[in-house]
């Protein structure tokens, strides 16, 4: 008889698939071929990550397992309902049905809350006996020792990159905005021997795609001592490029940026926020120093580093002057590429809690908690202020001439004052990553920047009409 099967779709659209969005990014997000990874051999498994391609509805799969956060919950709700009305059986994890599981169970069969690693195999024998519960908790900050490989046989030949793992979870510090305190649990590291198990489990995978990685930790960061000593091993093993992302107070230990270089290092994320000192106050960022930055990146680009930084507006230190001199303060600080998006009062973060109770959320639809929508009332600037700021930051960083200016200065950087003996073998390489991130974040303001327009028109009309 043959095996009975399950989906894994990770979702990606808020919108509604009437409006979907396909995001040109080089890797995959892990949960989905990590679950896989963990799912037992009672079932068929496949990964679809609705990143890069539609849901098929008339999926052969007998239960579908959905993966999602806060901003695809709306979404989520109307993707189980379509496929329980098909007869599928649909289970939901991830951030948002962790957090606020009472919320989802009405709309699936049962939910996972937590962590999936400790009852994941208990909810695929369950399904497969027909005798699914309601809801699965897992315990409490679980170890992480054990955890298998991902599937990364299951992704999708269009990502480029698609080995994947973490090396640990959490994060030290507290900003007010992140997801991860809305319940704060103790940071932790997997043994490093599974990390690199994890990092050469990719037989399944043309040459080519085995030798490139991205490690998805919060803080790769967070326990300086077992960064060094993964980041040694990872250089037995010769890769042609790792990702990592961090914390911008990383950067003070020259031995981690050295390590980061000799275990082949090309991108890291940091999360810049903001280039205004009171903006990061606001939401306790208080390990990042803007009058460093410019300092750091250049550390970086000489040992041949890209910086991808996270950046937010509409934060309570914002002014009009800010945002009048921000894309002037960006081409002087020079990060290689930014993720821009709006400041997101995610529910359950001090942050959400700090903006509810000052009565100033203005939209509770979350569909627009994705960074794109300005979803609540700024303290310190208007509502068209950020988006006219957003759209013009967006258009302007990756408009062709600025990507050429910053390509040209990263590769100049890096060969005539670089500090490797490889820099010439690796500007090719260099070259197709600062690419590829520049492409993915064009895309994404293309593709993002008229939503953003309409919204501003929108804003404009509103006020014309008030002062009338």
């Amino acid at each position: 008889m043959s095996k009975p099967k399950l989906q894994i779709i990770v979702l990606f659209q808020n919108l509604g698939e009437e409006h979907a969005y396909y995001a040109r990014c080089p890797s995959p997000p892990l949960s989905g071929i990590l679950l896989a990874g963990l799912t037992p051999d009672l079932v068929e498994v496949e990964v679809l990550h609705e990143m890069v391609r539609p849901i098929d509805y008339e999926t052969d799969a007998d239960f579908i397992a959905l993966s999602f956060m806060d901003f695809c919950a709306p979404h989520a709700y109307a993707v189980a309902a379509r496929f329980r009305a098909l007869g599928k059986t649909v289970v939901a994890g991830g951030r948002y049905p962790s957090t606020f599981p009472q919320n989802v169970l009405p709309h699936v069969d049962a939910v996972v809350v937590g962590e999936a690693e400790p009852v994941w195999a208990e909810v695929v024998e369950d399904l497969v006996a027909g005798r699914l519960k309601r809801t699965y908790t897992a315990p409490f900050a679980p170890s992480l020792e054990g955890i298998p490989p991902p599937r990364y046989d299951l992704v999708e030949p269009v990502f480029d990159v698609p080995v994947v793992t973490e090396s640990s979870r959490g994060c030290p510090f507290g900003c007010t905005y992140c997801a991860l305190n809305i319940k704060t649990k103790p940071f932790r590291c997997r043994p490093i021997e599974d990390v690199i198990r994890d990092l050469t489990a990719t037989s399944a995978l043309p040459f080519r795609k085995r030798k490139m990685a991205m490690i998805l930790d919060n803080n790769f960061g967070g326990d300086m001592k077992y960064a060094k000593a993964l980041l040694r091993e990872i250089a037995e093993l010769h890769l042609w490029a790792v990702g990592v992302q961090f914390s911008f107070n990383c950067l003070y230990d020259d031995t981690f940026v050295d390590l980061l270089v000799e275990a082949n290092c090309s991108m890291a994320f940091i999360g810049l926020e903001s280039l205004n000192q009171p903006s990061l106050l606001s939401v306790n960022k208080r390990q990042n120093r803007v009058h460093e930055y410019r300092e750091q990146f250049v550390k970086l680009k000489e040992r041949g580093i890209l910086t991808f930084t996270g950046m937010m507006l509409a934060l309570d230190g914002d002014t009009p002057e800010y945002y009048r001199q921000l894309p002037r303060k960006l081409e002087s600080v020079d990060p290689t590429a930014i993720f821009l998006s709006i400041s997101i009062p995610i529910p359950g973060t001090p942050f959400h809690c700090e903006v509810e109770s000052e009565g100033r959320i203005r939209d509770e639809n979350l569909a627009h908690y994705d960074g794109d929508h300005l979803v609540f009332e700024p303290k310190t600037v208007s509502r068209a202020e950020v988006l006219m700021a957003f759209r013009r930051v967006m258009l302007t960083f990756y408009s062709w001439p600025a990507i050429a200016r910053r390509w040209l200065r990263l590769i100049g950087t890096y060969l005539f004052r670089g500090r490797s003996k490889r820099r010439l073998r690796r500007v090719p390489l260099l070259s197709f990553v600062f690419l590829k991130l520049s492409l993915f974040q064009r895309d994404r303001a293309r593709q993002k920047v008229s939503r953003v327009a309409a919204e501003v028109a929108s804003e404009r009309l509103k006020a014309v009409r008030d002062a009338a």
